[in-house]
């Protein structure tokens, strides 16, 4: 989406018709382990909705193409980008009537709107506010990513780091693999030290008593001061997180040593 076509001054600003969703026929479903008969729609994650969408849909790819429409689809998601509120009105009930009267389909009304594109999502991603617009992660699925963290170092309790890591490291390489399109490095940044914190925290908890604590931390090369500070304090796993000792011993370099493979190259964002 190209930045001079998007004005936050209030005098020009562009919106998306996004969301149009396609239903189409499925011969079976099953509800309660019995197999029963439907009359719409394709299995849940399938291969065969996005297949069938790109077959039904070419006409509606067409049609957009005619009319000049700035549009991007991908299986039945779809936005329209157009100048306008009031020019996109018109649009979404034009599209809407050759969906649902040429193409014979049904739109799904509750995902379909006309809003400003930073306040929707395709495909995970979203547009930031300002002069300036950039691509961006869009709030839900960094919400996923958070929680999906939170399970894997919950199990940090009763595994091995080294388990963990070994977890984790193939989920944060792929998710920086399809979100590093986004052009927010900021918010990636902010994420890994948020999953370096969640991993110091849990280490934290599995030496349990001071005593181990000192040791840990002067095993891994903490000066004996600072050590037996930290090692004291009343302060909780995730405040002391942030501090300076777990800092230096437990670095990315630590956290890299217990992967699979430390030699092979990581993304630059990833432990």
């Amino acid at each position: 989406m190209p930045g001079g076509l998007v004005r936050f001054n209030g005098a020009r600003q562009r919106f998306g018709i996004s969301g149009v969703g396609v239903w189409s026929g499925c011969p079976v479903g099953r509800e309660r382990e019995r197999v029963r008969r439907a009359v719409e729609g394709t299995p849940q994650g399938g291969p065969l909705s996005p297949l069938l969408s790109n077959l039904v849909l070419d006409e509606l790819d067409r049609e957009l193409e005619r009319r000049g429409h700035r549009y991007v689809r991908y299986a039945d998601d779809s936005n329209i980008y157009v100048r306008s509120e009031r020019a996109g009105q018109p649009v979404m009930e034009s599209v809407t009537r050759f969906i649902t009267q040429k193409l014979k389909l049904r739109v799904n009304d509750k995902k379909s709107a006309v809003a400003r594109p930073q306040e929707r999502k395709f495909l995970g991603f979203s547009f930031t506010a300002g002069p300036e617009v950039r691509r961006a992660i869009a709030p839900k699925a960094v919400d996923r990513f958070k929680q999906r963290i939170r399970e894997i170092t919950r199990k940090a309790k009763g595994v091995s780091m080294k388990t963990t890591i070994e977890e984790l490291a193939p989920y944060m390489r792929g998710w920086r693999g399809y979100f590093g399109f986004c052009e927010t490095p900021e918010v990636l940044i902010g994420l890994t030290r948020r999953v370096r914190l969640r991993l110091r925290a849990a280490l934290w908890r599995q030496w349990k008593t001071p005593r181990r604590r000192r040791a840990a931390l002067l095993e891994l090369g903490v000066r004996e001061r600072l050590a037996s500070n930290t090692a004291s304090s009343g302060r909780g796993p995730w405040y002391l997180a942030k501090a300076k000792a777990l800092s230096v011993g437990l670095s990315n370099k630590y956290f890299r040593s217990l992967a699979a493979n430390p030699q092979a190259p990581v993304p630059e964002w990833s432990i």
